[in-house]
């Protein structure tokens, strides 16, 4: 069934509802039901089995599946690794080299451009690491939160090799934009038109070093902190149970139990082919036998571990399962092909990219749904692109960059959640805060794709 206009509503529902209620998983429950609502009315089925349905799919998806395992699996990793004192030590050896609040800004930058393989990854990683260096130059925890947002998922589409690149390149293949097998060199020859990407993470240090002013909620915050030495104002309410005392207290801290651990998730993580659940699965266990050999932890110690490490990460989880089900809901209402069908009769091949940047932007950031808009987006972008004579790679960039803004932008894409978890501020102060700095890359991208619509297509 068609339900036109009708499908805009739950997405609406969530956003209204986030922004009143300063929460994130009712506003998705209750924009979920008023979907359902919808669908049943229309459907004549039943509201509360329909969701349940629509719940089921979504946990027996192996995708989601995946994304509860590396998330649940990091926050084990975290945990172990906080436990151990290498994170702390990792802050104290930082903080000898970085002396400056400018300084230890650029080293959240630096350090998410080094961890690429995947946004999760360096959204936790960066946050975690980082936190005790720029809370001892008074960064609120927002601008910390800002920049591991936006050097996660808009790095990870713009480096040869990441998860996301893997994803995409496999979509272009069955999209027949690629060869079979040929996804990921097509891909590369896709990463000039990425626009958002270079954008949003080339804008950092113009704000870190001046050029660019801070202004907005990001300012008032950044002027509290100097004040008060308050980093944040928001009660930061998404943590679990975690443990954070030291295992051994006999055992100083030392650097090498934060560094090889990453170093092996890294590495696990590139040996298996950017599989992310593969190199956590690795990283844990050896992490845990490494403790053990060593006496950093007893056996019962590290177990509980990485059980109060995993069980930190489910009120994030319980979060995108949710927004999984509203992708549910949107893609039953047809929201993403409403709104493309809404816009090709007004669309030339010089603004088609523009058009299909602009219009998959809101979609991204009313639904929280990254991949799952390239999935359905990129092949009916591609003989949308070849009807109007359009170049298919740049409007496929188009594309990523509009998945990425979303993950950027939305209040409770698992982008900004996790990145919340990391650096332990409120998911919602966090997407609000770095919302216009979010939308000044998405006008820049936007010029950017009117002056490609008119030179490359």
């Amino acid at each position: 069934m068609d339900y036109g206009v009708l499908s805009v509503i739950p997405p609406l529902v969530v956003v209204v509802l986030a922004i009143l209620f300063r929460t994130s998983f009712e506003p998705l429950l209750i924009g979920c039901l008023a979907g359902f609502l919808l669908i049943g009315y229309h459907e004549h089925t039943n509201v509360f089995s329909d969701f349940i349905a629509s719940l089921y799919k979504v946990l027996e998806d192996e995708s989601t599946v995946w994304v509860i395992l590396v998330c649940g699996l990091y926050g084990s990793l975290i945990g172990l690794m906080v436990r151990s004192g290498g994170t702390v030590r990792f802050g104290e050896w930082a903080l000898q080299k970085l002396t400056s609040k400018r300084q230890s800004l650029m080293g959240a930058w630096g350090l998410g451009l080094v961890i690429f393989l995947d946004d999760y990854l360096s959204a936790l990683t960066v946050g975690l690491s980082m936190r005790k260096i720029t809370d001892a130059f008074k960064v609120p925890r927002p601008m910390l939160a800002y920049i591991v947002n936006t050097t996660a998922a808009p790095w990870c589409v713009i480096v040869p090799i990441s998860t996301w690149t893997i994803f995409v390149g496999k979509i272009l293949e069955t999209s027949h934009v690629a060869p079979k097998g040929g996804g990921l060199a097509t891909y590369w020859k896709m990463i000039p038109f990425i626009s958002y990407g270079y954008i949003s993470v080339l804008i950092i240090p113009l704000f870190i070093y001046g050029i660019l002013p801070w202004w907005g909620r990001m300012k008032k915050a950044d002027q509290h902190a100097a004040d008060t030495g308050e980093l944040t104002r928001t009660e930061f309410n998404m943590s679990g149970t975690l443990d954070i005392s030291p295992m051994n207290l006999q055992h100083p801290p030392k650097l090498i139990y934060f560094l090889l651990p990453v170093i092996i998730l890294l590495a696990a993580t590139i040996f298996f082919d950017i599989d992310a659940l593969k190199g956590v699965m690795i990283a844990v266990t050896f992490t845990f036998l490494y403790y053990l050999v060593i006496r950093l932890g007893t056996f019962r110690q590290l177990s509980e571990t990485i059980f109060s490490g995993f069980n930190s990460m489910v009120y994030a989880l319980a979060i995108l399962v949710m927004s999984y089900v509203l992708k549910d809901v949107n893609d039953k209402m047809g929201l993403t092909q409403y709104v493309l069908r809404g816009v090709s009769p007004y669309v030339t091949k010089q603004v088609l990219p523009l058009i299909v940047f602009a219009a998959l932007s809101v979609i991204a950031v009313t639904t929280g749904s990254s991949w799952g808009l390239y999935a359905v987006a990129i092949p009916l972008v591609v003989p949308l692109a070849h009807q109007l004579g359009s170049n298919p790679l740049l409007n496929c960039g188009a594309v990523v960059s509009a998945g990425v803004f979303g993950s950027n932008a939305c209040l409770y894409s698992d982008a900004t959640i996790l990145t919340a978890q990391s650096t332990q501020c409120n998911n919602l102060e966090n997407g609000l805060i770095q919302l216009p700095y979010a939308l000044l890359s998405f006008a820049l991208a936007c010029v950017t794709y009117l002056i490609l619509g008119f030179t490359v297509a």
